[in-house]
């Protein structure tokens, strides 16, 4: 049976396409600009920043199965990226009572003190990345985006 012809899109449907891939450049360049800096100034990558920003949320620790379900990402991925902050003193592993299969990990005080530094940073660049857009357009824009994730 043949596959019917796509159907020419409305002015709508086109425009939605539009923001979609707006949505998506803009926030390409701002990854790439986070990501260069963060390895430039820090010597680290993106995933590291995100694993050490969720452990800082969490002073008691996480479990691997729960740091990688908020990063969205597969335990595998996770792992490596650990193990490396593990190595480098950054995080610890600490065996969990009555579990053991499981244990938490946690930033180190080195490791706290690393991602304060990094944080400040990241959280300037941003500010600067975004420094043409005025209170209202960022008000207007993230319940815009509230409404599509909503």
């Amino acid at each position: 049976m043949p596959v019917p012809a796509p159907q020419p899109e409305s002015d709508d449907s086109k425009l939605r396409l539009r923001f979609w891939l707006a949505l998506l450049k803009a926030s390409k360049h701002v990854e790439v600009e986070i990501r260069d800096r963060l390895r430039r100034e820090f010597d680290t990558t993106l995933p590291r920043f995100d694993v050490m920003a969720m452990l800082w949320k969490s002073e008691t620790g996480l479990k691997m199965s729960e740091l990688s379900s908020e990063l969205m990402v597969s335990n595998g991925n996770v792992t490596g990226i650990v193990d490396r902050l593990v190595k480098d003193g950054l995080v610890v592993r600490v065996a969990i009572k009555g579990d053991r299969r499981a244990s938490l990990v946690r930033l180190t005080s080195r490791g706290r003190e690393a991602f304060s530094a990094m944080a400040a940073a990241h959280e300037t660049w941003v500010a600067r990345l975004l420094a043409e857009l005025d209170d209202q357009d960022l008000a207007r824009t993230l319940a815009v985006l509230d409404r599509v994730r909503g």
